[in-house]
């Protein structure tokens, strides 16, 4: 990226709130071959936050922005004309939000640590 990133902003493929929490939850454990948010699945369990993860986000230089799709919509889509699909990775600098990492690309990942690989490779 040629554009110096501030921040990245992690958005999830499902609506925030605790419903939808437990119902996301449900859907990983009865259904996940058709569970929609692979950010989701590889970033957290059925109840927490993966630790390898965890570890990465809490030492990671770039502040980072979490936001299910509902979030983001009310705060970025409104304000700007976004149009993404989700989950996605952006990156926002002077030049505003950048696709870092497609929701093809995350869809295609299987675990944290290839993630943590992609942002690495991607923000170095």
């Amino acid at each position: 990226m040629n554009n110096p990133i501030a921040k990245l902003v992690f958005v999830y493929n499902a609506n925030s709130g605790k419903k939808n929490a437990l119902l996301d939850s449900l859907h990983k454990v009865f259904s996940p071959a058709t569970y929609d948010c692979n950010l989701c699945d590889i970033t957290f369990g059925v109840v927490r936050e993966n630790s390898t993860w965890k570890r990465f986000r809490k030492n990671s230089q770039y502040p980072m922005e979490f936001l299910h799709r509902d979030e983001f919509q009310k705060t970025y889509a409104s304000k700007f004309g976004y149009k993404f699909e989700f989950p996605i990775v952006l990156a926002e600098g002077e030049k505003g939000l950048e696709v870092l990492i497609s929701t093809q690309e995350l869809n295609g990942l299987q675990t944290s640590e290839a993630l943590i690989r992609l942002i690495e490779e991607r923000t170095a």
